[in-house]
């Protein structure tokens, strides 16, 4: 996934979204996220992950480069 795709990202994205951004395989994603682990914010809503795209963009270097086009 390349910079400008996660600039589009909404205020939040689904596990394997953020994994995928990460280089993250989709299962120990899901490991990672139930464990407490996965390198940023995630939150269980009712049986689904959400992860916040400011932690995601802040972990990958690119904090400073929300709404670039």
């Amino acid at each position: 996934m390349d910079q400008d795709a996660i600039n589009r990202l909404g205020v939040s994205t689904d596990l394997v979204t953020a994994a995928a951004a990460l280089g993250i395989g989709k299962s120990s994603a899901y490991t990672a996220a139930a464990n407490g682990t996965f390198p940023c914010r995630v939150i269980r809503v009712g049986s689904r992950y959400v992860v916040p795209t400011a932690g995601l963009k802040a972990v990958l270097g690119l904090s400073g480069s929300v709404g670039a086009a």
